[in-house]
């Protein structure tokens, strides 16, 4: 399941992956407190100082301008930070509304070294007040718990072609690192390596409730999901980079099979996001994924659409392709609409051909260009075939 946004937490696909926490500051000596306002130099700086010393992995810098109150936290959160292999750290203040305290909308945009191939985005509220000199400083954050790192220890696992950050057992998160690493050559054999790192980041939270947090979204919206990737579609190449999201509760359950297929799943997701528009269709992108997950499982089609087998069997092949709003959590045909999805990717690729499949997708959905025909040729042959591979 993919969750594309755009690059505000509000957004929520986002999920994820997302940023933490600056101070604020005003002149140092003392005096009245300035009011912090957005494009103010002060805040800036103060910005860029709390980026710097994250870089250059400046506890003491970081710390500098922290209430008393908040430092223990933010010095957990430091320590956190440290053990990530950052490429690059910024701040950009959005708006601010208050005088003091200040409660600061910040876009916090970090790159993983040899993960991202560009930055992850997202937004953060920020509390800040002055102390008694005039001085700025971070006093609270608006939504806690809603990065990773702010929600336990963070522990690092570096696969072959995978990097793990969870708050877990570090020997659990290794198991994600293994699957994950056999998920990537599997998408690379289908997409190719053009658009993506060839790498893939996952996050696992400790708990459904702790992923929710994350996607800033009530968590039993994803109490059956096993996993989603955030981002924000793409189209010309420069799609800021996405993570995989876990839910430890449902991919517990999963069977070491159901665990590959999700996250082949979920890394095709993070492969296409580039070439993934506005325009494209969720019964492409989804059921392409599906098809990079089960194309070498040998399983009959039967076993891997059992939804939309007893459907056809009662009322014969669906009318039509499947909506995007068939795919959303908790829609009443969720499953036979990923189904359906599969089976039209499979009925191109054994049409047309794999490679035909790939260029249809990266060319945003073209179906007249791509294959020939339109969406109602299209929709025939997939009724027809899928009744022949249900019935």
């Amino acid at each position: 399941m993919a969750l594309f946004r755009s690059p505000t937490r509000a957004a929520a696909a986002a999920l994820c992956g997302a940023a933490v926490l600056l101070a604020g500051c005003g002149p140092s000596g003392g005096g009245a407190a300035e009011h912090a306002r957005p494009g103010d130099p002060v805040v800036r700086q103060l910005l860029e100082r709390r980026a710097d010393a994250v870089l250059d992995r400046d506890e003491k810098a970081y710390l500098a301008d922290v209430t008393p109150a908040r430092r223990d936290a933010e010095r957990r959160v430091f320590r956190n930070l440290r053990e990530l292999p950052l490429a690059s750290w910024s701040y950009r203040l959005v708006s601010t509304e208050g005088a003091d305290p200040v409660s600061a909308r910040v876009e916090l945009r970090y790159r993983l070294k040899g993960y991202d191939s560009a930055p992850v985005t997202t937004d953060e509220s920020l509390l800040l007040r002055t102390d008694g000199g005039g001085r700025w400083r971070v006093a609270g954050d608006g939504d806690p718990g809603g990065l990773l790192w702010e929600q336990g220890a963070l522990h690092v696992v570096r696969g072959s072609h995978s990097l793990v950050l969870g708050t877990g057992d570090r020997e659990e998160l290794a198991g994600y690192a293994t699957d994950a690493d056999r998920a990537v050559p599997q998408v690379r054999r289908a997409w190719g390596a053009k658009g993506w790192t060839g790498r893939v980041v996952l996050e696992v939270p400790s708990s459904l409730r702790r992923m929710g947090e994350l996607l800033d979204a009530p968590a039993e919206t994803y109490a059956g999901v096993a996993a989603v990737t955030t981002g924000e579609v793409g189209g010309d190449g420069t799609a800021p980079a996405g993570r995989v999201i876990v839910n430890p509760e449902a991919f517990a359950g999963l069977s070491a099979f159901g665990r590959q297929v999700v996250l082949t799943h979920e890394t095709t997701h993070v492969a296409t996001r580039a070439a993934t528009t506005s325009h494209t269709p969720m019964w492409l992108s989804e059921g392409f994924a599906d098809w990079v997950a089960y194309r070498d499982s040998g399983r009959t089609s039967a076993s891997l659409a059992p939804e939309l087998r007893r459907e056809v069997t009662a009322s014969g092949p669906p009318g039509h392709l499947p909506a995007d709003a068939d795919f959303a959590p908790g829609a009443t045909a969720q499953a036979q609409a990923y189904e359906g999805a599969w089976l039209a990717c499979r009925l191109i690729a054994d049409t047309w051909g794999a490679d035909r499949l790939v260029a249809l997708y990266r060319s945003g959905a073209d179906l007249r260009g791509t294959l020939g025909i339109d969406e109602d040729a299209l929709t025939e042959r997939w009724r027809a075939y899928v009744e022949g591979e249900l019935r």
